[in-house]
């Protein structure tokens, strides 16, 4: 079998090479992945080479939202077979500390997380991994689909952070990937009112599509003037923020409704900023953050099979693993046009 792999080769530049094929353990399958996602995280690596403390050193594989099919099983694999499709989820925890024990494994210190350096990603035909971090897709959830379980599941941590109820108005900051996650699982538990806020049309054209009850384009209304009148002033039970703006992150608090949640997903560009905790603490709100996520893969896959969740609407370009480059490329040159870009092994 040959393994043609595309590594990240200095800021904005891959190179192709073929690299060997994975020796499984007896708890691993080997798998063909056949879609890959194109995630923020992904695109900052390969403009900048690093996010935070995070730097990449040398040629480096991206890619950590993927599925494939299983090719190969280890020797104490029972639950999977050869055929089978999967969805896999990236973090490989220790499963021994404090945080993996108690079930918040996404807080575990020893993660080794697909393509966050030094461990590398998926963008490769041929992939291993541990069967116990691989989720069978029904035979008519695509792989597609499930590649986008893992941002997917982004969205519905964050909805579960704010507790999203029947009959809740929800405010979204943020109309990249994970802000559109985060309305399309607020809209799936029940959520009466959904209004997302963001700078860039098109995407809030595609908010729209998937069930945004109203938009808000910044650049062209006073947001928070605007979200009081739209909930008899008001404002949201729940307040995402997924923009990582200074400024949204800002007004999460005056749009919040007496005793709501705000739920901090996007991450800033400073560490450290300016926020109006008096106000927050005069309306008795509640502030949550989300990392990543924690045990809801199969929820994910079952919401997406169900049809409660239309994941594939929110995919707006694809491109085959060739154009891989070019796919980078593509979506750098056109933040405003791309919503999400998946990459398709053939």
């Amino acid at each position: 079998m040959e393994n043609k792999a595309i590594f990240m080769h200095g800021t904005n530049d891959m190179i192709w090479k073929e690299i060997p094929v994975p020796e499984i353990g007896e708890e691993d399958v080997l798998i063909k992945v056949e879609a890959v996602g194109i995630c923020g995280s992904d695109m900052h690596y390969y403009q900048h080479g690093k996010i935070g403390g995070f730097i990449v050193d040398g040629d480096f594989i991206l890619g950590h939202e993927a599925a494939g099919k299983v090719v190969e099983v280890g020797a104490k694999v029972k639950d999977l077979k050869v055929g089978d499709r999967v969805a896999m989820e990236p973090g490989v925890t220790c499963g021994k500390c404090e945080f993996c024990v108690t079930g918040k494994y996404n807080l575990c210190p020893d993660v080794e997380f697909f393509a966050t350096p030094p461990y590398h990603g998926v963008f490769a035909n041929y992939v291993k991994h541990p069967a116990s971090k691989c989720f069978k897709l029904p035979e008519h959830v695509s792989s597609i689909e499930g590649a986008l379980v893992e941002p997917l599941n982004v969205g519905l941590h964050a909805a579960n952070q704010g507790n999203v109820k029947l009959g809740d108005t929800v405010v979204v900051f943020g109309t990249g990937c994970i802000g559109l996650c985060s309305l399309l699982a607020s809209k799936a538990m029940g959520a009466s009112q959904i209004i997302v806020v963001d700078i860039l049309q098109n995407r809030l054209d595609k908010a729209k599509e998937l069930g945004a009850t109203h938009v808000i384009n910044a650049k062209n209304e006073d947001v928070v003037a605007k979200v009081m009148e739209l909930t008899n002033n008001l404002g949201a039970e729940v307040v995402i923020e997924t923009a990582g703006s200074e400024i949204t992150l800002k007004q999460t608090v005056d749009v919040l409704k007496p005793a709501g949640t705000i739920v901090s997903v996007g991450m800033t560009p400073k560490d450290s900023i300016e926020f109006n905790f008096m106000k927050l603490q005069s309306k008795e709100g509640t502030i949550k953050s989300v990392f990543r996520y924690r045990n809801l893969y199969p929820t994910g896959i079952n919401a997406i099979a169900s049809g409660s969740i239309k994941i594939a609407d929110i995919v707006s370009h694809k491109f085959d693993f060739e154009k891989t480059k070019e796919a980078f490329d593509y979506v750098a040159e056109n933040p405003g046009e791309v919503v999400k870009a998946v990459i398709v092994m053939q």
